[in-house]
């Protein structure tokens, strides 16, 4: 199997972020954005994922957590599309319903190079700790936007804590589940029109 790995950068007036990404990973994390949840639950997401992700961020935290958390997302995005390659032999589809405590979140993904996202929930409290809420739903936006996914999400509970936590640990362990290759069809491409 080919190294299924990618480093991106982006630089702009609010963000300079470096961010690697490897699909065939063991749960490591390095993770630096200047927002304490946010960190938790990019370190959720290489951990339930199995994957490796590095990312260092300085953004413009002053204004608030917006630029961070989107701009991360467009990076983790590319970076994950990057490592998919030409994405033969993935499984490509998956879905996984995940609780914590009261909370339960639910993600579908077609890993199919058709972006978009759908998102149905409302979060309980508008803030957890630095991160605003609803920025987590934004921020899966931008990941799918980027990676080409298309991904439906949905959240329900009492806390947002557990909502947003949830809601990452299901995006992470579907994502492994669709980037597996499958044995039965390694080399060939998971679609009809013989490419994704």
């Amino acid at each position: 199997m080919s190294d299924r790995s990618a480093t991106v950068s982006r630089e702009t007036a609010e963000t300079t972020i470096e961010c690697s990404f490897a699909i065939d990973g063991a749960g490591e994390a390095e993770v630096e954005t200047g927002i304490g949840f946010f960190d938790h639950m990019l370190s959720a997401v290489a951990t339930h994922g199995l994957f490796d992700l590095s990312v260092v961020c300085d953004g413009d935290l002053h204004v608030d957590d917006h630029h961070t958390v989107e701009d991360v997302g467009l990076c983790l995005g590319a970076a994950i599309d990057e490592a998919l390659g030409d994405r033969t032999g993935i499984v490509r589809f998956a879905d996984r319903r995940i609780p914590l405590d009261e909370a339960v979140a639910s993600v579908v993904v077609d890993v199919s190079g058709r972006p978009l996202f759908r998102f149905d929930g409302e979060f309980s409290q508008a803030s957890v700790g630095d991160l605003t809420s609803h920025m987590a739903r934004h921020f899966w936006r931008s990941v799918a936007t980027e990676a080409g996914l298309t991904m439906h999400a949905e959240i329900d509970g009492e806390n947002a804590h557990h909502e947003i936590e949830a809601l990452f640990k299901a995006a992470a362990r579907t994502l492994d589940d669709a980037t597996q290759i499958d044995d039965r069809r390694a080399d060939a491409t998971p679609s009809t029109k013989g490419e994704l």
